[in-house]
């Protein structure tokens, strides 16, 4: 049974407003140690309680999920701040201490508008879940000095 600290492995679909944005159903399961945060907070809290087998669908609501869509999440960069090729609408960036994606939003004259919110922002999120298997970790001898 899934509680804190197993390793689980399961297949998924996401669905994001009846389209299917990512699958790995018939493929190498995802896997994942309970606890650790690996998942989302609020999905990871759905899981606990299933086996090995079980099915679930778990759904999401934006504020669960990644949070709701933000017009302070929006930043004008000096334009000679950015690659030259990444001067492009809908371009993507990464930025070191910023984990996820950073979209270009907007181009003008002497700025680049980017787009810090989380793509999936604003969006609730549709998760059908299939637990494939589960096993408990064992404790790492601790070394001596």
């Amino acid at each position: 049974m899934i509680e804190e600290g197993v390793e689980v492995c399961f297949t998924y679909t996401l669905t994001v407003e009846g389209e299917v944005l990512e699958s790995n159903a018939g493929q190498e399961p995802l896997v994942y140690v309970q606890g650790d945060g690996q998942l989302l907070p609020a999905l990871e809290a759905q899981l606990i309680g299933l086996s090995a087998g079980d099915t679930k669908t778990v759904n999401l609501d934006a504020a669960n999920a990644y949070g709701e869509f933000s017009e302070a999440a929006f930043q004008e960069v000096p334009l000679d701040r950015i690659p030259e090729e990444a001067r492009v609408v809908d371009a993507t960036l990464q930025s070191q201490g910023f984990t996820g994606p950073i979209r270009v939003a907007e181009i003008k004259a002497d700025v680049i508008v980017l787009d810090f919110n989380h793509p999936l922002a604003g969006k609730d999120l549709r998760f059908d879940i299939t637990i494939v298997d589960i096993d408990v970790i064992q404790g790492e001898p601790e070394s001596g000095s």
